[in-house]
């Protein structure tokens, strides 16, 4: 359950983008995106109800692991890719892709979760607000040039090099370093990557959005066609038929034991009363 402080959500003007989570979540059923079941306030709150994925984080996976192996990253990605493709469908931009948003079922599926950064664009047009996480920011966003559905694909790209090496391609303790690397687009790549791992990420992290992969007129068929994916039978992984490589990640116990610990927070919020949220 997501719970959220309607004070904060207010003071960080996040009313229309919780609202259109909420809406987005509702309206999609896919097997690589997190379901919500139900949604609903009291006076200082909103609270999301959702399935419950008992694999964990990818991102606590990646800090223990320090590195995927290929099938591992190969089969996560692939995921992401079928997540994109029924979203992309529905006329969806995702803009917020990173390992902290990945999480595993009890199967070893990967899924995706929080939409605060979606966002529904019309086929052509473009969008030009500046969001997401910097690591994994497409240049023409950092330049305010307009982005579209282009941009979730160089993210993929950044995302399948941190799989596979453990940190992503762009990185700084600054976010205005991480964006002159990401505007230099100079990528280096550890000697021990394949070369159709290579290939795939310099693929989808083209600086000139139409010439990436997912996004010239094929779109995200040539994703699927790449040879990086050549382990991946696509029908076989939305039927959910395949062995997922990844469930040798998941520990055996408890519901929680795939989870890291936090200390429970005592804190109440303050109500808020503004009525905001009245349709939530």
């Amino acid at each position: 359950m997501k719970k959220v402080s309607k004070k904060l959500i207010v003071s960080k003007r996040q009313q229309e983008h919780v609202l259109f989570e909420r809406r987005i979540m509702q309206s999609l059923q896919c097997d690589f995106i997190v379901r919500l079941h139900a949604a609903f306030k009291d006076s200082s709150y909103i609270y999301m109800v959702m399935e419950f994925c008992s694999g964990g984080e990818i991102w606590s996976k990646l800090k223990e692991m320090g590195r995927f192996e290929e099938p591992v990253a190969v089969f996560c990605t692939a995921c992401v890719v079928e997540a994109y493709a029924y979203l992309h469908k529905k006329s969806i931009i995702y803009r917020d892709l990173k390992p902290e948003n990945l999480v595993l079922d009890h199967r070893g599926y990967v899924k995706l979760v929080d939409f605060g950064f979606a966002k529904e664009l019309a086929k052509g047009s473009k969008t030009y607000s500046f969001c997401g996480t910097p690591e994994y920011m497409a240049p023409e966003i950092i330049q305010n040039q307009g982005h579209d559905f282009a941009a979730d694909f160089w993210a993929l790209g950044v995302l399948a090099y941190e799989l596979l090496v453990g940190s992503p391609p762009f990185s700084s303790s600054e976010p205005q370093k991480i964006y002159s690397k990401i505007l230099d687009g100079v990528l280096k790549f550890p000697p021990n990557m394949n070369e159709g791992a290579k290939s795939l990420i310099s693929k989808l992290c083209r600086q000139r959005p139409g010439q990436r992969l997912g996004n010239t007129k094929n779109g995200i068929k040539d994703v699927r066609h790449h040879r990086w994916f050549s382990s991946i039978n696509w029908h076989k992984l939305r039927m959910r038929q395949m062995d997922a490589p990844t469930v040798k990640l998941i520990r055996k116990g408890p519901c929680y034991i795939n989870f890291d610990r936090f200390p429970f927070d005592k804190t109440q919020a303050d109500p808020e009363f503004s009525g905001w949220d009245q349709d939530f």
